[in-house]
Parts: structure tokens; sequence; C-alpha cells
């Protein structure tokens, strides 16, 4: 494959610091410690015959947290599909902290889907029957095993590609020997139906293997699960999208993406380019950046008549902005930044709850609506896989590097760190046998640690109407080249200063570009901000509120509408209750209606009904 513009820092290398994401991220991670590793592991037992009559007879069900339930029910067609997410999440989540008890629950995890291999025979590793793929090369009704399967060998592979466990790859390898066969023995056109039936990310699973084996078993497996009514669809320019449902083909094209960077054939990479283009570019988003509604793909730009109660799965925001990663380190490409940062704030925090950290299937939009929050043991929707494997990236996306780093003779001579996310973090990294540390802040006005500090600084007059980062760098006085992301909804001249210098810069490409050699030299961006109307594209007439990135609700039990008399529609807002202690709020009033309308940040959303979308009259 070509060489890529820029690449993730090792898991490890980055670090989030005090603030809204880290915050996130700990409810997050103690979901995962809540979870016992003979719950995790209950299906795969009774599957393989391992389940004691403890495990079997237990509990009143379907309530408690004495076993899973609810899509984790032994007898869902679903069951086991969550141990795959947790087990993914958690090798993350040790890789990035070295957590000695998550890593204790992996290894036990991984021990425990081995003894179901080796009691299943040797290679069946999954809590689901192998009856049920008789069913779907019979071409028989059944919800998904490839999906499910699938979930399990992603954990394995996770497990063995982050923390180098060998058992994990092993046992994934021998399970794969399996699909090898089965698929084998298909005719053509049974293939075909079977890749009609969703595969969750199977392609994704062989591309991975092939990665860390070699074995061209999985580079046939590849060939094999090529999904030839989408993806030739894709390259003939066509729309196979349209109310279909979403997240059965985002996990395929993330297969592709990941199959071009292991096999480089330009194919998969035409796949993943052609599917944005339907999927975004030619099909817009509602304010919030998700796309969905109901599970299936909204038409392009007609997004009015799907705004409800079931708009944006959670699982597709997770999955695009994935994606959205992979495009960005191929071409980099600044709005597949603009696109994480949206979908991060407007759904993966706004589909967390606040304070118990459990996940919102769906984000709806219509006026007046709640949100539906999953429990930590009596769901189990495919969303609380997402939900745990979310929340342990958000360290991710907030550094790229680039330059030498990434090799090849296009490589550039000097090294380049992108700060890509405005999330306090701290980088420590090797720059080619010299340390190298960057430290992101955020100034006081955007999420202050400490709400109730009471010795917090002064500071400005009225909320700051911008965003303010700090970023010190020290390279060991090695030249790197330090490009900060200026947002598309920055409104307004960038300012920048070294030191306290200001410095005279350009926007070129969605960034401002400083190379020096760094020695503990700390940067000050601001970025320029403002409340803007954003109207949904085939209704000009209704619109959200966003600022900056952060979709803006109000806390109503009705559609509200709002009375411009000749006003811009962002023009009806005024700052309300602006600063606690030491922090600055993000909270807004509509003047001038005839009932008080007050705004905050979605992701602050938990329980009360709330509107998103205004429309307006004269």
């Amino acid at each position: 494959m070509d060489h890529p513009a820029y690449q993730h820092v090792d898991l490890g290398s980055v670090r989030l610091d005090h603030g809204l994401f880290e915050d996130r991220h700990r409810l997050g991670r103690d979901y995962l410690l809540s979870l016992e590793v003979d719950n995790l592991l209950q299906n795969h037992r009774i599957e393989a015959g391992l389940a004691g009559r403890s495990t079997i007879l237990r509990g009143d069900g379907p309530v408690g947290d004495d076993r899973h339930w609810g899509w984790e029910s032994p007898g869902s067609p679903m069951r086991g599909h969550f141990v795959g997410h947790w087990l993914s999440a958690a090798a993350r989540e040790v890789a990035v902290t070295g957590d000695p008890v998550l890593a204790a629950r992996v290894r036990a995890v991984v021990d425990g889907i081995a003894a179901c291999q080796e009691s299943n025979g040797g290679e069946w590793a999954f809590a689901v029957s192998p009856r049920l793929f008789d069913h779907l090369a019979q071409g028989r009704p059944v919800w998904a095993p490839q999906y499910v399967a699938h979930k399990t060998l992603m954990g394995l592979v996770d497990a063995a590609r982050e923390l180098g466990d060998r058992q994990a790859l092993d046992v994934a390898v021998r399970a794969a020997a399996w699909f090898d066969r089965w698929t084998a023995a298909l005719e053509p056109e049974r293939l075909a139906a079977v890749l009609e039936v969703e595969t969750g990310g199977m392609l994704e699973a062989w591309a991975d293997l092939l990665d860390l084996t070699g074995d061209d078993r999985f580079r046939v497996l590849l060939d094999r699960y090529w999904h030839a009514p989408l993806f030739d669809t894709l390259l003939a320019g066509g729309d196979p999208l349209t109310n279909r449902h979403a997240n059965t083909t985002i996990p395929e094209v993330l297969g592709a993406a990941r199959a071009y960077e292991v096999t480089g054939d330009d194919r998969w990479r035409a796949v993943v380019e052609a599917y944005w283009r339907c999927a975004v570019t030619d099909r817009g988003t509602f304010c919030t950046g998700g796309q969905t509604s109901g599970e299936i793909w909204t038409p392009p730009f007609e997004l009015a008549a799907r705004r409800g109660e079931k708009n944006q799965e959670h699982c597709t925001v997770y999955n695009m902005t994935r994606l959205a990663d992979v495009l960005f380190r191929w071409s980099g490409d600044v709005a597949y930044l603009d696109f994480v940062e949206l979908n991060a704030y407007n759904g993966l925090l706004a589909q967390q709850h606040p304070r118990t950290g459990m996940v919102a299937y769906f984000l709806p939009l219509a006026g007046g609506a709640r949100k539906a929050w999953g429990s930590p043991t009596e769901h189990f929707w495919c969303c609380h896989g997402t939900l745990a494997q979310a929340h342990t990236r958000h360290a991710e996306g907030v550094f790229y590097l680039g330059g030498f780093y990434l090799g090849g003779p296009s490589a550039d001579t000097s090294a380049s760190v992108v700060v890509a996310q405005y999330r306090p973090a701290t980088l420590r990294a090797d720059l080619d046998g010299a340390p190298l540390t960057v430290v992101l802040e955020l100034g006081e006005h955007v999420h202050a640690p400490g709400f109730d500090a009471n010795d917090a600084a002064a500071g400005s007059r009225h909320r700051p109407a911008g965003w303010e980062a700090l970023v010190t760098v020290d390279a060991a006085g090695r030249e790197v080249a330090l490009r900060l992301r200026v947002p598309e909804w920055t409104a307004g001249e960038v300012q920048v200063a070294v030191d306290g210098v200001e410095q005279a810069t350009a926007v070129v490409d969605g960034f401002v570009t400083l190379v020096r050699a760094w020695c503990g030299e700390q940067v000050r961006l601001w970025l320029p901000s403002a409340v803007r109307a954003v109207p949904i594209p085939d209704e000009p007439t209704t619109v959200a509120f966003v600022d900056g990135p952060v979709v803006l609700a109000a806390e109503c039990d009705r559609e509200p509408v709002l009375a411009l008399e000749g006003r811009a529609p962002a023009d009806l807002l005024r700052p309300d209750d602006e600063r606690h202690w030491g922090e600055w709020r993000r909270t807004w009033r509509v003047a001038g209606q005839s009932r008080t309308l007050r705004l905050r940040p979605l992701h602050e959303v938990a329980d009360e009904p709330y509107s998103v979308y205004f429309p307006t009259h004269d």
C-alpha cells in the first residue's frame, strides 16, 4: 500500500488528563471492571457443555446481576456477542493503562474460551451453535450468527495484537479453520446468499489474522468475503445504502480498509473511499453528525421526515468514527477529524449516561423525547458492546505522527506531530531515539476541572467566545513540525503565540504548522467560536443550535416553535447562568419567546425530556 499520511501513536504513549473525556473514560473502565468473568463466559460454557448447574439454574431472570440477560440470555440468538466486545475493550485498556486487575480478567476470559474450544473438539470457540450456520447456508431465517462469531474473533485478535497473548491468537487461528472449511464447501451462489446476512466484521478479522500470521488461508478468506452486491455497486458509483441497515455494511467496509492496509490491493481502498462518498459526502448528516433513523441510512439530504425516537444508533456512530480515523490516516484530510469531533461530543458522549456510564441505543431527535438507557446486566444490546469499546479510544485520536515515522522514499525528513482533537492529554513517545513529550491543556473556559474550585482565578469578565489550547512540546532540541487542527467551526481569526510571542501563521489545509527545535516551549492557540444555527438540509426553517462542536438541547417536553420576528435564529440566544465557581458553563437561554427555554450541551442531558431541533417562523 502507499505510505499513509499519518499513523497512530503507540498504545500506552498517550494518557488522558483530567477533563470531560477522561471522566467518561473512567465510567467505561468502571463498567468493564464491574462484570464478572463467569458471567461473561456463561454462554460459551453452556454451548461447550462446561456450565455447571449453578450457571444453568441460578437466578430468577430475566433481571438481576447474578448473570447476564437481554441479548446475552441463554437461548438468545445473539448470546455471546458481548464478551468479544468486552475482551477487545479490556485488552486496549490494559495496553494503555497496565491495569493489573483487568489484565488478570483478560487472561481468565481467554483461558475460558480456550477451554470451551477444547471441549468443542479443538476448533469451535463460539457461544452459538454451529447448527445456526447450517440454517444460514440452507437459506433458513436466522439472526446473524456470523455477526456473533465475529465478536469472539475480534476480542481474541485484539488480545493477541495489543497484549501479545499467544493463546488468544492460537484460539482464533484454530477457530478460523472451521470457517475456511465451511465457506470452501459452499457453492458460489450459496456463499453469495450467506454474505447477504449480516456478517459483522468477519472481513476485518481475516485481514487482522493475515497480518498477525502471514498465513495465505486468510488471504483466500478475504477474497471469499468480497461482498459483490455492496462493493461492486459502490465502485460503479451507485447507492446501495438508502433505506438499508447501516451497521450491516459499515463493519464490512472497515474490513475492506484493513484488507487494503494488510494486502496493499487498491480495490479495497477504492471501496472504502466510495463508501464514504455515498454514506457521508453525498448524503449529509443531522446536526449531531449522525445519519441513521431506525438503524437504516436516510435518503441523501432528505432528513426531515426521518427525525424521531430512533435516530443515530450508537454502533453506527462508533464505527463511522473508526472509518473517519482510517481515512484521515490515509489522506491527511482534516474533514475526517471534524467528523470525529462532532460525533464524539454528540454521539459517543451524548449516548453515554453522564453518571451511570450506560448506553442509549438511539439518540432521539424528536421534540420532547428522552434517551432510553440500558442497564449494566439486563439488556446487552449491540450498543453495549460498542459503548465498552468507544470509551477506551478517547486517547487514541488526540495525536497522530507523520514524517520519518512512516518510512518509505516519500517520507519527510523531519517528524511531525498532529494535534487532532482538543482533549487534555499527554503524549510521551520516542523520536528516533530521543524523547518527545507533548502536553495538551485547555484554557479556563473549556471543561474547567473542579466545578466547585474556590481557588480558581477570576479570569475573563464573561465567558470567552472561543477555545484556548495550550500545547507544551519538548523534543530535546530535535526539529519537529507541530500541526494544530483548526476546526471547521472556527469563527474568526486564529491566534497563535509561542512562549507569549505572537506568531504570524497561516491556516493551510485546516492546520496551523509550527516547525522548530522544541525544548519545552508552550504554544497558545486561540480558536474563536460562536453559536450557529444549523438547519435540516431539506427543511431550512427548522434549526438546531451548535456551540463550536457541541450541539445544544433545550429541556422541554414538547417541540417548541421559535418566533424570529425578523432576527436570525442564532441572535435569539443569550448567555445564561454562565459561571459556577471556576467553571465557565455552556448554557444559554432563548430570548423573546412566550416561554423561557434554556439550552445546554446535549451530552449533559441524562433523563430529562429535551429538544434539539426547533421549527421557526417570522
